[in-house]
C-alpha cells in the first residue's frame, strides 16, 4: 500500500481533469479508426457512416464509443467547470481564460463532428 502525502481538501471533484484527458485519448483513438473508413463527400458521407455500422468489423462499437464518449467528455467538462466555480478557480484569471478558450474550441470541434455525417 502506497501512502503519499496529499492535501486534506482533495475530494472526488478533483478527478474530472484527469477524466477529461482519458476521454480525449479515447476520442482521438476512436476518431482515427472511424476516419479510416469515412468518406468526406457530401453525397457519400452518410452512406460511409452506414458502411462503418454494418460492414466494418466492430464499427458499430467504435462509432458508439466515439458518440457516447463525446457526451461523457462534455459531462466531465461541465463538472470540471462547476468544481472550478465552487472552489474559486476563476480568481486565477490567466488559467481561467485559457480554460474558456479551450471550452470554445472543444464546442467548435464537437459541432464539426456532429455535422460530419451529413444527415
Amino acid at each position: 500500500f502506497i501512502d503519499l502525502p496529499t492535501p486534506p481538501n482533495i475530494s472526488i471533484w478533483w478527478n474530472f481533469g484527469s477524466l477529461l484527458g482519458l476521454c480525449l485519448i479515447v476520442q482521438t483513438i476512436t476518431g482515427l479508426f472511424l476516419a479510416m473508413h469515412y468518406t468526406a463527400d457530401i453525397n457519400l458521407a452518410f452512406s460511409s457512416v452506414s458502411h462503418i455500422h454494418r460492414d466494418v468489423q466492430y464499427g458499430w462499437l467504435i462509432r458508439n464509443l466515439h458518440a457516447n464518449g463525446a457526451s461523457l467528455f462534455f459531462i466531465c467538462i461541465y463538472l470540471h467547470i462547476g468544481r472550478g466555480l465552487y472552489y474559486g478557480s476563476y480568481l486565477f484569471t490567466e488559467t481561467w481564460n485559457i480554460g474558456v478558450v479551450l471550452l470554445l474550441l472543444v464546442m467548435a470541434t464537437a459541432f464539426m463532428g456532429y455535422v460530419l455525417p451529413w444527415g
